[in-house]
């Protein structure tokens, strides 16, 4: 193995997608095997063994930071994957076994190894646009993954995480449903041409089905769904906007070609990421 593609991928390349079915937009057969794929085993991990869940949020989160590193590479920024490695997994660590403030801390830390890393290794020209992207990763991937494991640490536990998992597909699958059969008003046609305020309102519906049965579940009033069906709604959709408007920027049609039917890591987790920090937040407030 070559250790300086691992930690220095170098720039993604554009990879031909498997052929589209319908006006799904995708290949469908292979898209739904492997979302059910992923489903079963981050499911089942939550449900039997919430360490093996811990550990694949930690696996999740190194490959989504190498994807992200080979996207920036197109554009001649570096993410620092070494340092940014080690930190995320510190972040998480803290996150699971110590709490918010030092998850934090492990950030502060983290930013401050990068920096010593890129003023020894780069010219100081190139100091400031790399450190600026490797921030924004640890904040982006890391950062909002730990908000999923302070909610597995929650009173609700692995049931508040299962319906987090459910709200993120309800979204995605409303969006997607609600757009292909009547989606005609795009939201954001220079960032993300396919989604429709059509959508939005699917997802928003979809998410409502969800969220309203899960917060009785966990014992929680049954209106705080409605909020939190918005809120996830409105997160889930800007993590993909925010995903697609950097594909846009550098150049790139999928993250990458690890999930056929889908694309990257990061392709798949866009929305999730968004939508932790929401989740934990109506059940840190709602939970009595």
């Amino acid at each position: 193995m070559d250790l300086k593609k691992v930690f220095n991928p170098g720039p993604t390349q554009n990879h031909k997608p498997l052929p589209a079915s319908g006006r799904a937009g995708r290949n469908l057969p292979a898209a739904i095997s492997v979302g059910v794929l992923l489903a079963v085993i981050a499911v089942g991990s939550l449900v039997f063994s919430p360490l093996t869940f811990f550990i694949l949020i930690n696996v999740l989160v190194v490959v989504a930071l190498w994807e992200l590193a080979g996207a920036f590479a197109r554009q001649n920024r570096q993410i620092v994957l070494a340092p940014t490695w080690v930190g995320a997994v510190g972040m998480l660590f803290c996150a699971r076994y110590l709490g918010s403030e030092a998850t934090l801390a492990a950030l502060s830390l983290t930013v401050l190894a990068v920096a010593v890393w890129k003023l020894l290794d780069r010219p100081i020209l190139q100091v400031l646009p790399d450190l600026m992207v490797t921030i924004f990763a640890l904040m982006y991937v890391p950062g909002l993954a730990s908000f999923v494991v302070l909610l597995l640490n929650s009173d609700a536990g692995w049931q508040a995480v299962l319906i987090y998992i459910a709200l993120a597909v309800a979204n995605d699958l409303g969006g997607w449903m609600t757009g292909v059969l009547w989606g005609k008003h795009p939201m954001a046609p220079r960032i993300s041409p396919k989604k429709s305020w059509e959508g939005f309102a699917g997802s928003v519906a979809l998410s409502l089905a969800v969220a309203i049965p899960g917060m009785m579940w966990i014992g929680v009033t049954w209106w705080w769904g409605i909020p939190l069906a918005i809120l996830t709604t409105i997160a889930a959709t800007t993590g993909d906007l925010v995903e697609s408007l950097i594909k846009r920027d550098v150049g790139l049609k999928d993250m990458s070609n690890l999930l056929p039917g889908h694309g990257g890591l990061m392709d798949r987790m866009d929305s999730l990421l968004m939508v932790a920090p929401m989740m934990y937040l109506v059940v840190a407030v709602a939970l009595p």
